[in-house]
């Protein structure tokens, strides 16, 4: 992957909880760990939290970007245990909750253009069928939803899959379950998705990866420390290098 031809891979979700912003951070460490050169940027509108689980405190913030209070680069900021930049969000403000139309499509400008500086840019969206969601999902390369066993998760994933059919009919969506309890209980998960996208959206569903239920998941959030520096050879680590490299 050269420099101007960067890669734009959204990951969203139909509900909260199912892992969505851990997976956007492990994926992205993981692709720096094949070297290429990441941006992880968080697009979860109003309730932002990559850099909580971080455990980074930027002083400024794609909110400042859109009011044109920093430049896109001056609000990215180096991991450089993970070996990616980021570019945070805002939690809890209501302008970001709001955005309205243009502002929303500036974000997909600006993540464009971004591919255009990094290999990959690593988007975390925000649960959820909103306009922005949606925007910027139309306007990624790849779009990974993630769900779980829980059938309110699988139903939530197939919406979300069904309006990003709609608006972008020719997209690149591909699945990956998340928690699976193990490898083959994971591919049930995702046989019951595939089989309502065939049967009611006439759409195909590549499963992107399947990532198995980990308890030193949680520990590394609580820790606030990437998965794959905490414990590289755990489950979960091993199945999002899998991931990163079908990518």
């Amino acid at each position: 992957m050269s420099a101007g031809n960067g890669r734009l891979i959204a990951v969203a979700s139909g509900k909260g909880g199912v892992g969505k912003t851990w997976l956007s951070i492990t994926l992205a460490q993981a692709l720096a760990q094949r070297g290429l050169r990441v941006l992880l940027a968080d697009a979860d509108f109003g309730l932002a939290n990559v850099d909580v689980q971080l455990g980074i405190h930027p002083s400024i913030d794609l909110m400042n970007v859109l009011t044109g209070r920093a430049s896109f680069k001056g609000a990215v900021v180096r991991h450089e245990e993970g070996g990616f930049d980021v570019l945070p969000g805002r939690s809890g403000g209501t302008a970001m909750a709001n955005l309205p139309t243009e502002a929303i499509e500036h974000v997909g400008l600006l993540m464009r253009s971004a591919a255009n500086a990094w290999d990959v840019v690593v988007l975390d969206l925000g649960a959820g069928l909103a306009a922005g969601n949606r925007h910027l999902a139309a306007v990624a390369d790849t779009l990974l939803v993630v769900t779980t066993d829980e059938p309110t998760s699988l139903t939530d994933a197939y919406a979300v899959l069904k309006l990003h059919g709609r608006d972008r009919p020719d997209g690149d969506a591909r699945l990956v379950v998340n928690q699976a309890r193990d490898e083959a209980a994971g591919r049930r998960t995702a046989a019951a998705l595939q089989h309502a996208c065939r049967t009611f959206l006439r759409r195909n569903l590549p499963v992107a990866g399947i990532l198995r239920r980990d308890d030193r998941v949680p520990d590394a959030i609580r820790k606030q420390a990437p998965l794959l520096l905490r414990y590289p050879n755990s489950m979960a680590a091993m199945d999002a290098t899998a991931l990163a490299r079908a990518l």
